[in-house]
């Protein structure tokens, strides 16, 4: 798994910021392919959040690909309702990263 611990108050502000976000990826009957995981990198390194929709797989099979996701694609999950799902990675340049994360408590500034 993704080694970036987001607190409550992180992953609250990052479903806000996905409320609005259009679903930038599918996922159906192809599954995890090696080129959903090449498109999932290029939108999390130039948007940080994706939202995915899945499409006709029942909620233990959608968690189950949510801890795949997160872990082949060095993602965190944010969060999951109904058939669409959350993923954050911070840009690695602090200069490049678009969204800021409020502050955990606690953290040096």
């Amino acid at each position: 798994m993704y080694d970036f611990p987001l607190t409550g108050a992180q992953k609250s502000h990052l479903r806000g910021l996905g409320q609005t976000l259009a679903p930038a990826l599918k996922l159906g009957k192809g599954g995890l392919t090696p080129a959903f995981f090449a498109e999932l990198q290029k939108y999390l390194r130039s948007h940080e959040l994706v939202k995915l929709r899945f499409l006709g797989s029942d909620r233990d099979e959608r968690a189950a690909l949510c801890a795949q996701i997160a872990d082949e694609g060095r993602c965190v999950p944010v969060g999951a309702v109904g058939h669409t799902a959350l993923f954050y990675r911070q840009h690695p340049e602090p200069g490049s990263r678009t969204i800021e994360l409020p502050s955990a408590p606690g953290a040096a500034e």
